[in-house]
């Protein structure tokens, strides 16, 4: 066993910045990743960093723009602090030699991304997220941070208590990919969950392989609510063949979207009369699908025409833009336009946090897209997920670091609940364990009687006796249940929603279940052994999905990504409120929580929202 005074699962933008904050507050420090943290997916970020730098702009319109984007389901004090706390965060990478693009005077040069009111976007040509990241780990190992790359978390060590408010974490357990050995890290002050996204519970995804929910599902099988899950975030371009994003910045630059008849459906067909391409993310992508759908698709994609930037622009500003598109399309957009399409991007929803990533068990905080503290509520606007990651990235690792109570005005667990869900959800959902799988039903957790060593050990064991028998067992392969569960939660749970589309979903994800309860893996080694390691994802993609299912079935209105055919009003009088999903005793469980809409700049008014 292994112990630092924090534990850190994950190595990508908000896990790193998360151990520098903790590693400054004094604590020894380990980061614990599946990855070697530059191979982390924020490296694929391209669009930049929002933050009020110049006169012209101010954390206060900011954050009106995000609460906006937000349509109005976003936490004010979230938001607020993300807001407020990011230009400082800039200059720091900055002073720690990130290399941002310049303007013509030599300062950090900024560009609008969609839905913002001012150009507020710092960048580092289209690969903002690679330089950010480089220059992150930069400091961990300046800092001598203990990394355990390629050590895969499987579960947390969770007291046992009855009611989740009353457990605390006290580390992870980890499979070391290269030993096959399982390893407790045994955390003296806190863990910080940064396991970033979900995007391959889809198909069609700009998400890295390794983005399966392991985070979000650790922490809702150990008690902790997971909240707003049915926002799911699909960016309007992508490349048809692959997923792989294309910038926002290409429009932010001036990019066109023209469909078959060579219009520019943005403003003649009157999706976004003032914003066109810059309307927010959720907007264009519904137009897209609706021009394809109504037969003014380039096959099942809309082009996108950046040829009248000039090729000294395009290469300067968005140079990779042109290898990705030449390199997976066969085409070279400085001389045709480049097809795409939405695909899943970003998850808006997850471990329900408060503004300083403090999760309701003791000792167990969460950072980044994993985390829902909610900054980003119905929509996230672009840009806005790299300050997301440093801001509370940094917070959770100094809270996590220190014995001190978060001094927060956004209420988590029991403090939160304003409200039940009257769906049973024991009937339409499932368990966080599979039927017939003879695994624990009830929530990960060791005995309360134990010491913090032991709880950790005992964790280890219940790992242990998980890998070896599904090493052991002659079933079925993993892969079999991804595929219909991706292609489910693809037709199902897209941009466009039906009530029997969604039911749909979960009735195969119910199935995905009960055959994951017979699941095995083939390869019986001991060492990088990948089908282990994805056979284990699969368990976490079936609870994340399951989650975004319930959520979008149950909102029963239109409010930023989550689009239902019967419902095409937003209802804040009913739906102004988040959704939340708990596991605990081998049952699942629905509440609302209020929308914290008053903060220190103004209380925000929900008014319409248009481009």
């Amino acid at each position: 066993m292994r112990a630092h005074d924090v534990i850190v699962v994950g190595g990508g933008g908000a896990g790193l910045r998360a151990a520098i904050a903790a590693h400054e507050a004094g604590a020894d420090v380990a980061i614990v990743s599946k990855l070697h943290p530059v191979r982390s997916h924020t490296g694929a970020a391209e669009g930049g960093i929002n933050a009020a730098l110049h006169e012209r702009d101010s954390p206060e319109l900011h954050a009106y723009d995000t609460m906006k984007g937000a349509d109005f389901l976003a936490d004010a004090p979230a938001v607020e602090a993300l807001c407020r706390e990011t230009p400082a965060e800039v200059t720091r990478l900055e002073h720690w030699g990130m290399s941002f693009s310049r303007d013509d005077e030599g300062g950090i040069d900024q560009r609008y991304l969609a839905g913002h009111s001012a150009p507020r976007t710092t960048y580092a040509g289209a690969e903002t997220g690679h330089h950010l990241l480089h220059t992150l780990y930069e400091q961990v190992v300046k800092r001598g941070i203990a990394v355990y790359d390629e050590y895969y978390v499987l579960s947390l060590a969770v007291t046992d208590d009855p009611e989740p408010t009353d457990r605390r974490c006290h580390g992870v357990v980890a499979y070391d990919i290269q030993s096959g050995e399982l390893t407790g890290f045994r955390a003296l002050e806190g863990v910080v969950l940064a396991t970033g996204g979900l995007g391959q519970a889809y198909n069609h995804t700009t998400n890295a392989v390794s983005n399966t929910g392991d985070g979000v599902a650790m922490a809702y099988r150990a008690g902790v609510p997971i909240q707003d899950m049915e926002f799911v975030q699909f960016h309007p371009t992508t490349l048809p063949s692959t997923g792989v994003l294309i910038s926002e910045g290409v429009r932010g630059e001036g990019g066109i979207l023209y469909n078959s008849e060579g219009e520019r459906f943005m403003f003649e067909y009157g999706y976004a009369n003032n914003s066109g391409e810059l309307a927010s993310r959720d907007v264009v992508s519904r137009a897209e699908l609706i021009e394809i759908q109504e037969g003014r698709g380039i096959g099942d994609a809309v082009a996108l025409d950046m040829r009248h930037l000039g090729e000294e622009r395009i290469l300067d500003r968005l140079e990779n833009i042109v290898h990705l598109a030449e390199d997976f399309e066969g085409v070279d957009p400085i001389a045709e336009p480049m097809p795409v399409k939405p695909g899943q991007h970003f998850a808006m929803g997850g471990i329900e946090t408060d503004e300083y990533g403090r999760t309701c068990i003791d000792g167990l905080y969460a950072a980044g897209e994993c985390a829902c503290p909610s900054v980003h509520g119905a929509n996230r606007l672009g840009g806005n997920a790299l300050p997301e990651l440093i801001v509370f990235g940094k917070r959770a690792g100094e809270r996590a670091a220190s014995s001190e109570d978060a001094d927060a005005e956004i209420p988590i667990g029991d403090d939160a609940r304003a409200g039940e869900i009257e769906a049973d959800l024991t009937r339409i959902a499932g368990t966080p364990e599979s039927a017939g799988s003879n695994e624990r039903s009830r929530a990960d957790g060791g005995r309360t009687d134990l010491d913090p060593s032991d709880v950790v050990a005992e964790a280890v064991d219940r790992s242990r006796e998980r890998v070896e028998r599904l090493l052991e067992r002659d079933g079925t392969n993993h892969a079999e249940v991804r595929a219909d569960l991706q292609s489910a939660m693809e037709r199902g749970v897209n941009v466009f929603r039906t009530r029997e589309g969604v039911e749909s979903a979960l009735e195969t994800i119910r199935d995905c279940r009960n055959r994951y309860g017979e699941v095995g893996v083939s390869d019986p080694s001991r060492t990088y052994n990948t089908d282990l390691i994805q056979t284990i994802e699969t368990r976490n993609l079936l609870d994340v999905a399951e989650a975004i299912a319930v959520g979008a079935l149950v909102r029963e209105e239109f409010r930023g990504a989550h689009w239902r055919e019967r419902h095409q009003e937003r209802d804040d009088g009913r739906w102004l409120k988040h959704t939340v999903i708990a596991w605990n005793d081998g049952r699942p469980e629905g509440y609302f929580s209020d929308v914290v809409l008053e903060g220190e700049f103004e209380t925000y008014e929900p008014v319409e929202r248009s481009y």
